[in-house]
């Protein structure tokens, strides 16, 4: 059974740091591309940030780029997302997203919430 596990999600206050995990289960991990998404209120679901099966690559979203930072642990089957200077709309929730061929395996999480509030 595929499972995607994030945590890590809380209410922060602006500028503030908080760190988020996902821990993945019943697939190959170090086979698949791993990205956190977020989803406002409101609005669409977004990349946040993808990094290659490897890590070798990493790609970030322009909004959140310098300020946050992506890793994974192929022996524990697990993606990071590190955020730093976090600002109110940074706001929403966090999904972490599996994929691997394209979108021809293609897994979410369940997600957790980040909220940056004063």
């Amino acid at each position: 059974q595929v499972r995607l596990v994030e945590s890590g999600g809380g209410l922060v206050q602006p500028g503030g740091s908080l760190a988020l995990s996902c821990a993945a289960s019943g697939f190959t991990f170090s086979r698949f591309t791993m990205g956190w998404y977020r989803q406002a209120p409101g609005k669409e679901r977004e990349l946040v940030t993808e990094i290659t099966a490897a890590g070798g690559s990493t790609k970030y979203a322009d909004s959140v780029k310098d300020r946050f930072t992506a890793s994974r642990d192929n022996t524990k089957n697990t993606v990071y997302l590190q955020m730093n200077s976090l600002k109110p709309e940074d706001t929403a929730v966090y999904y972490c997203r599996a994929r691997w061929l394209g979108v021809v395996y293609d897994y979410w999480g369940q997600g957790t919430q980040v909220t940056v509030s004063s």
